[in-house]
């Protein structure tokens, strides 16, 4: 296709469509024509060969029932995310989108003693997810490929070495499909889990934003990402150094605040009102709020938050506001109010207090009174945290926590995320081994997955130009293009098919495009669909040369046809 699609956006949405890789069926649902099979199947075969070296490979139903999904909680917690619908009997079923319930299902009628651990098993298959925006071309689906593994162990050193077995498995596959990638320290979100690494591939197309130094090797997405922060003098104590009362008129924001008391934005703290909703064993709708304390002008990540209270939450609504502050929003703060203790167990609000004001005196909060504001606050003594975690977002060109130097923040797409699941799914579907002892133990769980679409993707959007991309020879559908100038001169196109046959016979992929069209036409098409070398076969084929164009670079050699297959082996050991 020589022009885009209108709601394409990135460059490889634009390029995949535009060389007929793929075509869209319905929104986020995409066939894969020829070249596009090609090049899937290829990354296909890495990733099978690379995990065929530890583990077993299983192909398991796309379609789930219900009760596995609830037994695990998660028919509920995937809301939405989850396509869902029912057989001629009336009963609930689903589409995957991921197989940690139907592997712990295989795992219980299997597994029985420690000397069956550990096992890895995995499949590359359809999953499904009700994508609310689709978008993006292959980015954001509602159906794609997946590669997902899961790792059995007995104890938490078994799930470090599986754990360890996938993190180089994961480099290898992507060191062969020939990305440039990083490994971030992940949050596992709705996976569950303690350790999580995700791979990821810097590009303006991602939706995903990782934190990095490029003065050590700190690497994380935005959700776990931390800074070391430039230390911030406390103000002197005023009076007595008890909570002081001030009057601040019409002052809501944190700047309008600072401005008018004269101070800098890191004294003041900043309150947050949040309730967390649930339902309880009776099936009666229950509310806590969730209060966060931040510094100044610090932005909330609430990957960070969800993880400290384990549940989503909600901003709070102006009577519920009233109900707890006794104030309007605007002049909050966390005098006055009796804190849970802990965060699990208890009816009370709890008080999240970000690390950055852990040790902090003299800040400044709102008094839960209309235009006002208290002065001589000190976390720990004039009112007590349920808990102190880290719960702000890392800005661009703060400090790395590890070397000091400036962090940098980029958009990446995710092409592979491992987790450590710990003994969420053994414990709600009741997988249990015998250990050395004869005592039933509770096996260890990993859960391992790459997105094929998003290593195709990933490369797309790592190398392409104005005039199409170019895949690294690994996963291209063909390596190489023989491109005759002119397929009625009987001489050149003798010549083109003679060195398309010697490479193939070489083992070489090789495409010969044997069309009555013109060289420009035939020039501009392989340099849109993604193939790393062209060789030009024209008029120097009379004295026993063609040309060789690397698409990547544009560079072209003069090259001899006795020394063809030399070049290549050359070549595409350097590129590939």
């Amino acid at each position: 296709m020589r022009e885009a699609p209108a709601d394409a956006e990135v460059a490889s949405h634009k390029f995949l469509v535009r060389a007929g890789y793929i075509r869209q069926l319905a929104a986020g649902i995409y066939s894969y024509l020829f070249l596009g099979n090609r090049s899937f199947n290829k990354i296909i075969r890495i990733v099978r060969e690379e995990m065929d070296r530890i583990g077993q490979e299983f192909y398991l139903p796309a379609l789930h029932p219900r009760e596995i999904w609830e037994v695990s909680g998660r028919w509920e917690l995937m809301g939405e995310h989850l396509f869902r619908l029912k057989d001629r009997k009336g009963a609930d079923m689903c589409l995957g989108m991921t197989e940690e319930e139907v592997m712990t299902s295989i795992a219980l009628k299997e597994l029985r003693s420690y000397k069956q651990l550990p096992q890895i098993w995995y499949q590359i298959a359809p999953k499904f997810r009700d994508e609310p925006r689709p978008k993006s071309g292959l980015l954001r689906v509602r159906q794609f490929m997946m590669k997902d593994a899961y790792s059995f162990d007995i104890d938490p050193a078994g799930l470090d070495v599986s754990y360890k077995k996938h993190y180089e498995t994961y480099c290898r596959i992507f060191d062969r499909c020939g990305l440039k990638y990083m490994v971030v320290e992940a949050d596992s979100g709705a996976m569950g889990g303690k350790e999580s690494h995700e791979f990821m591939v810097r590009t303006p197309a991602g939706e995903d934003q990782i934190v990095s130094c490029d003065g050590c090797d700190y690497a994380a997405n935005m959700e776990k990402a931390t800074s070391k922060l430039a230390p911030v003098a406390d103000l002197p104590p005023e009076g007595d150094g008890k909570p002081l009362l001030v009057h601040t008129p019409g002052m809501k924001t944190i700047d309008d605040v600072a401005k008018f008391l004269g101070t800098s934005t890191n004294n003041k703290i900043k309150t947050l009102a949040l309730m967390a909703d649930a339902t309880d064993e009776a099936g009666k709708k229950k509310s806590r709020a969730i209060v966060v304390l931040m510094r100044g002008n610090d932005q909330l990540n609430e990957a960070k938050l969800n993880a400290t209270v384990a549940t989503a939450t909600r901003a709070m609504e102006e009577s519920e506001i009233r109900a707890l502050f006794k104030s309007p929003a605007g002049f909050l703060g966390p005098l006055g109010i009796g804190w849970a203790t802990e965060i699990k167990n208890e009816d009370r609000p709890v008080l999240l207090v970000d690390k950055a004001l852990e040790g902090r005196a003299n800040l400044i909060a709102g008094a839960n009174k209309e235009d006002y504001h208290q002065k001589n606050l000190t976390p720990g003594k004039d009112f007590h945290p349920t808990v102190y975690a880290d719960l702000r977002a890392v800005t661009a060109g703060e400090a790395c926590p590890k070397c000091g130097k400036a962090l940098r923040i980029d958009t990446a797409v995710e092409i592979g995320h491992i987790f450590k699941l710990g003994y969420r799914y053994s414990e709600s579907m009741g997988l249990r081994v015998l250990d050395k002892n004869g005592k039933e133990v509770k096996p260890i769980m990993g859960s391992y997955g790459i997105g094929i679409e998003r290593i195709l993707t990933a490369a797309v959007e790592q190398g392409n130009d104005a005039d199409g991309f170019w895949l690294p020879a690994a996963i291209a559908p063909f390596e190489i293009v023989v491109a005759p100038v002119n397929v009625k001169d009987e001489t050149v196109r003798v010549a083109a098919e003679d060195i398309a046959k010697r490479l193939e016979a070489a083992g070489y992929d090789v495409v010969l495009d044997d069309r009555d069209e013109r060289p420009g036409v035939k020039f501009k098409d392989a340099d849109l669909v993604g193939i790393p070398f062209r060789i030009t076969v024209g008029k120097k084929v009379t004295e026993g040369t063609v040309e060789v164009v690397q698409r990547s670079t544009h560079e072209v050699r003069d090259v001899r046809i006795s020394a063809i297959l030399e070049t290549f082996e050359k070549l595409l050991r350097r590129a590939g």
